[in-house]
C-alpha cells in the first residue's frame, strides 16, 4: 500500500458540508468562507511518548487529537468546521489505522468537523491537526481583554487528568472517570459559542490553570487573585485532596481542556444562566485586578505547570 492508497482507504470519507468545493485528493483544500466572518485556525502536535503511552489505543490517539484543537477553536468563542491530519507513522500497520481512522471519523462527526486534507509520512509516531473555524468579525474572544474588577470562572472540574497520569507513574490503577477525563477530554464548543459577546476574555486548560490564566494576565495586563477553596473537583480529587494535602494537581496540572474565562460581576447571573442550558458545571474562582501578578490564596507551592521544553 502507498500513500496514496493509504489516504483514499482511511482518510476519505463522503463530507456533506456545502461550504467544502475541494476536500481530499488534490494539492490543496477549498471551502468558502462567508462575507463577515474570519478563520480562526489553530495547530496541536500529540506526539508518542510525550502526550500519550505508547499502549494508548489509536481510538483514544484519534479522538484527543481532535478533541484538544477544538477546545482551542472553543476558546476563541468560534464554531469548528474542517481541519487537516498530518500523520507519522513508524511502519504500515492496517489494523492500527483502521481503529484510528474509524474513531476520528466518528468524532469528526460527533463535532460536524470535516477533514479536508493532510500528509503521511514515515517516523516516530506523531499526529498533528491544524483545525480551522469561523467566527463573526471582530468578535473572537481573545486573551486580552480581561479588566479589572472581572470575575474569573472555570468550566466543568480540574486536576483529574494530572491525578490520572500520576497514579500511571506510580503504577496505580486509575478510575475509569479519570481515564476518560486524559484520553478523552470534552472540547467545550457549546460553552465557547454562548460565552462569545459575554466573556471579556477566554483560554482553554491544557497546560495547567496556573500557566494558562497567567497568559490571560499578561495579555491583557492585569492581575488576578484566585482562591483553591473554590476550585471545581471531582469527587476522586477531593478525595486526593482531603488525604495528601497537595492542591499541584489542581492548580498547575494539564490535560483538563476546560475553558477559563473572565467577564463583568454584572453578567454573572447571565453566566449561569448559560451554564444551565449547556448542561456545563461553571464555577466562579477568583477576580481580576490591577496588580499585574497571579495570587493563588491556600497555595503556595512552587509552579508545576507543563513546559514543552
Amino acid at each position: 500500500m502507498n500513500e496514496f492508497e493509504l489516504i483514499q482507504n482511511y482518510f476519505n470519507w463522503p463530507l456533506s458540508d456545502p461550504t467544502i468545493e475541494l476536500g481530499i485528493g488534490d494539492d490543496a483544500g477549498i471551502f468558502d468562507l462567508d462575507s463577515g466572518y474570519q478563520l480562526v485556525t489553530t495547530t496541536d502536535t500529540l506526539s508518542e511518548g510525550v502526550h500519550f503511552f505508547k499502549d494508548t489505543t489509536p481510538e483514544d490517539i484519534a479522538y484527543k487529537s481532535l478533541a484538544v484543537n477544538l477546545s482551542d477553536i472553543a476558546a476563541m468563542g468560534a464554531t469548528a468546521k474542517y481541519f487537516t491530519l498530518a500523520i507519522t507513522l513508524p511502519k504500515l500497520d492496517e489494523n492500527w489505522l483502521e481503529h484510528f481512522s474509524k474513531s476520528l471519523k466518528k468524532a469528526s462527526k460527533k463535532y460536524n468537523v470535516s477533514l479536508i486534507g493532510g500528509d503521511t509520512t514515515r517516523g516516530a509516531l506523531n499526529i498533528t491537526i491544524t483545525m480551522m473555524g469561523i467566527v463573526e468579525k471582530s468578535k473572537a474572544i481573545k486573551r486580552s481583554g480581561a479588566m479589572n474588577g472581572d470575575n474569573i470562572y472555570v468550566s466543568g472540574d480540574i486536576g483529574d487528568a494530572a491525578l490520572c497520569l500520576k497514579k500511571i507513574n506510580e503504577a496505580e490503577k486509575p478510575h475509569k472517570a479519570e481515564m476518560l477525563r486524559l484520553n478523552k477530554p470534552i472540547p467545550r464548543l457549546e460553552l465557547g459559542i454562548a460565552i462569545n459577546g459575554i466573556a471579556s476574555s477566554c483560554v482553554d486548560i491544557s497546560d495547567g490553570l496556573e500557566q494558562d490564566l497567567s497568559h490571560i494576565i499578561k495579555a491583557s495586563r492585569v492581575g488576578a487573585m484566585i482562591d483553591v477553596q473554590k476550585l471545581p473537583l471531582s469527587q476522586s480529587m477531593a478525595n486526593y485532596i482531603a488525604d495528601n494535602d497537595d492542591w499541584s494537581l489542581v492548580v498547575c496540572g494539564g490535560d483538563d481542556y476546560e475553558l477559563c474565562f473572565t467577564a463583568p460581576e454584572s453578567l454573572h447571573s447571565e453566566i449561569m444562566k448559560i451554564a444551565k442550558i449547556c448542561k456545563i458545571r461553571v464555577t466562579k474562582i477568583g477576580v481580576i485586578n490591577d496588580s499585574k501578578k497571579l495570587k493563588i490564596k491556600g497555595y503556595d507551592g512552587h509552579s508545576k505547570s507543563y513546559q514543552h521544553f
